[in-house]
């Protein structure tokens, strides 16, 4: 099969399209025709080995990926040969035209769901669902800022939120991304390049501040988000790429809450629950992956350039 292999860390030309064997499936596994693999900025983290936990090299990139089932290893269960699913993680990874997975790990796609937005389904919905009720314990009838709503992350956030009850806030820096975030069910849509725009938050909330902020970048936002909190509000931070400082004050004045969150320390009975959820939403249409950009496998450096770059809009994917 063709893959994309990573021999040595470093920038996103490491990344070279090669044949390898097709793996197969061993007990309780499951292998899968690979349509789609999404692209995400934890994918350019482990390719640059800046992962806390680092990946023996030579490897193929790629954690989500959709197709069909290809093959079942002895006492694997829950789907059968032929049918059309998303992984929720990869043992050989996303970036190939087989992906080895652990049966468990394997979800069916809903039929009114294509390959491309399959792919897009498990670390974005993933992370914003765990982020929003797991760990920020948003509630109907409070409000969400989401902090950079045009990417993956983001639209999933807002999709989630609005289907939840609450009032939701999105920021993106384009025009574009402006209006997919209004599309996608946001209340008010803010410019995060422009002037004064975080003075809008307390307009928005006539002054009382909002309930939860979903951070995809703290360490350009973090200090200015703990001002917008409402008493007992919560900053979950879902992404970050360097440093920032903070006044304590601003939380302590606030009983407020700082909270990192890592999609990969989910537990079994968490993603369980998340893709229950998930699958559940895909099903009724409440849920609607967006997709940005389709590349071909060979053009994985490409994709792991415009990941990275600012102005996200829907999903990346690579197609096989």
């Amino acid at each position: 099969m063709k893959a994309i292999r990573v021999h040595e860390f470093g920038e996103p030309k490491v990344m070279r399209l090669e044949d390898v064997p097709d793996p197969k499936p061993g007990p309780g596994q499951v292998l899968v025709r690979v349509k789609a693999a999404g692209v995400n900025p934890v994918d350019a983290y482990i390719r640059a080995g800046m992962f806390p936990q680092r990946t023996s090299l030579p490897c193929t990139p790629g954690i989500d990926a959709a197709g069909v089932v290809e093959a079942l290893g002895e006492g694997a269960r829950g789907v059968a040969q032929g049918d059309r699913v998303y992984t929720v993680g990869t043992i050989t990874g996303a970036y190939a035209e087989l992906a080895l997975c652990e049966g468990h790990r394997v979800y069916r796609l809903p039929g009114n769901v294509s390959f491309a937005q399959g792919a897009a389904i498990n670390t974005p919905y993933g992370t914003a669902y765990r982020a929003l009720f797991h760990k920020a314990h948003a509630q109907p009838g409070e409000s969400v800022l989401v902090h950079g709503a045009s990417g993956g992350v983001g639209v999933a956030a807002v999709q989630l939120a609005r289907a939840h009850g609450m009032s939701v806030i999105g920021t993106a820096g384009t025009d574009r991304g402006r209006k997919l975030v209004q599309d996608e069910g946001a209340h008010h849509v803010l410019d995060h390049k422009g002037p004064g725009y975080l003075e809008e938050v307390a307009k928005i909330t006539d002054g009382r501040g909002v309930d939860v902020i979903l951070e995809m970048l703290a360490n350009v936002n973090l200090a200015r988000d703990l001002p917008l909190l409402a008493k007992m509000g919560r900053v979950v931070a879902v992404g970050s790429r360097g440093t920032v400082e903070i006044n304590p004050r601003d939380a302590m004045m606030r009983d407020a809450s700082v909270i990192g969150m890592n999609y990969m320390n989910s537990s079994e009975a968490e993603l369980a629950s998340i893709h229950a959820a998930l699958v559940a939403g895909l099903a009724n249409g409440t849920l609607r992956p967006v997709i940005g950009k389709e590349l071909p496998l060979k053009e994985a450096p490409q994709a792991h350039e415009a990941v990275m770059a600012p102005g996200a809009y829907g999903k990346i994917v690579l197609t096989p």
